[in-house]
């Protein structure tokens, strides 16, 4: 499982779960861009975003949890 964070959000991606159909490419290209390293820029949209593309994820590879501050 690799993970992408920031302070508000947390993507995390099985990659032997992808079915590749694309969906979060499509969806938000400026954060999940497969030829980039890392592929996914959780700082390229905002969490809401992100999550909603997510969701979208067919397969089940790409997962979230927004992270709660204690302040």
């Amino acid at each position: 499982m690799q993970e992408y964070k920031n302070r508000q959000v947390i993507v995390r991606f099985n990659p032997h779960a992808c079915s590749h159909a694309g969906e979060c490419v499509r969806g938000l290209p400026q954060v999940f861009h497969p030829s980039k390293e890392p592929w996914i820029d959780v700082d390229a949209a905002t969490p809401e975003a992100i999550a909603e593309v997510v969701e979208c994820c067919p397969s089940g590879a790409l997962s979230y949890e927004y992270i709660v501050s204690a302040e």
